[in-house]
């Protein structure tokens, strides 16, 4: 009897052909936009609790803080003594100056035109917003634009364990609303045809009319011939996110959280939406504990992926939100 334990099969598959990108199967046929509308507007009536994502949880440092404006409000976040998340007005209550980048210490923000300082408690007509931190990103409550019924935390998606998965967040910016954001993400659709580089073979198994989940089989280019086939997820949890969650292949566990929030507007009259992508890996071979201590050196690669597909989903989004704002958008 052979006590040798089954060695685990390669994630990787050789296709058996080449397919030319314009000899591929067309999906606008199926891409309906009814169907993508349908799902958006679902989307937009699920609650958030007046959560929005301000950014990486590693952008929120010790020493210095970190500014971003939501929907035309300036806000800034910094860690306190004990390392907490702490958010609130980002314009200084004396005169007005800018705490973005004001220096931190001791937990206490200071700022750097008259040095009043800030511990993120009230304090001379300063009040903090609540805050939170899940790990991966993180979140700050705006009641006065949300204008829901407030939630004590963000609805988290569910992730696997932190000691068993590898993070990195991307951050892009586009002159669109979140509703563009989050319509690209729920026409997988476009996935072959509009990122040949990345993805080959899609197929949407169901188009989630009567589910609400888009389950998408596709594969994942590596070189040439060689993919790595995967089935996949997508949910829609709120207005401003979507999920994508491997289910089978290689990465099975894995998630990917697109939320988009949206920024105000430019000075050009735009609008602007900063896209933050999480993405969650994991993996039950053996080799993924040294991806793990590679994290340093792998976090920067898997931003550059994600930041490859966002400049053209970007695009994308641009071009919605420009056809809807001049009645032009056929969807």
């Amino acid at each position: 009897m052979n006590s040798r334990a089954p060695r685990r099969r390669i994630p990787v598959s050789l296709r058996r052909e080449r397919v030319a990108w314009h000899r591929q199967e067309p999906t606008w046929r199926s891409a309906s936009p009814r169907l993508i509308d349908a799902a958006l507007k679902r989307a937009r009536a699920r609650p958030t609790g007046n959560w929005y994502v301000l950014g990486p949880s590693s952008s929120v440092r010790t020493d210095t803080g970190y500014g971003v404006t939501v929907d035309g409000t300036e806000i800034v976040a910094w860690r306190d003594a004990e390392g907490a998340l702490v958010a609130g007005p980002g314009a200084c209550p004396h005169l007005g100056a800018a705490l973005a980048q004001a220096p931190v210490r001791c937990g206490t923000l200071v700022c750097p035109w008259h040095g009043l300082a800030l511990t993120g408690a009230p304090f001379a007509g300063w009040n903090p917003y609540p805050a939170h931190d899940d790990g991966v990103l993180a979140w700050v409550r705006l009641d006065d634009h949300g204008r829901e019924e407030p939630l004590p935390a963000p609805a988290v998606p569910v992730r696997p364990p932190a000691a068993a998965a590898l993070a990195a967040v991307y951050t892009g910016t586009g002159a669109c609303e979140p509703e563009d954001i989050v319509a690209n993400r729920l026409d997988p659709w476009h996935g072959a045809w509009f990122h040949p580089y990345s993805f080959v073979d899609l197929t949407v198994l169901d188009d989630g009319a009567d589910t609400d989940v888009l389950t998408v089989r596709v594969s994942f280019k590596v070189a040439h011939r060689i993919v790595v086939p995967v089935t996949a997820e997508f949910t829609a949890p709120g207005p401003r996110t979507v999920v994508m969650h491997i289910t089978e292949g290689e990465g099975r566990g894995s998630v990917v959280e697109t939320h988009a929030t949206p920024l105000g507007t430019g000075r050009d009259g735009r609008p602007r939406t900063r896209v933050t992508e999480a993405v969650i890996a994991t993996s039950h071979r053996p080799g993924f504990a040294l991806a793990r201590a590679a994290a340093p050196l792998l976090r920067p690669l898997m931003r550059r992926t994600a930041g490859r597909l966002w400049r053209d989903d970007l695009a994308y989004a641009e071009r919605r939100w420009d056809l809807r704002s001049t009645g032009r958008f056929p969807g």
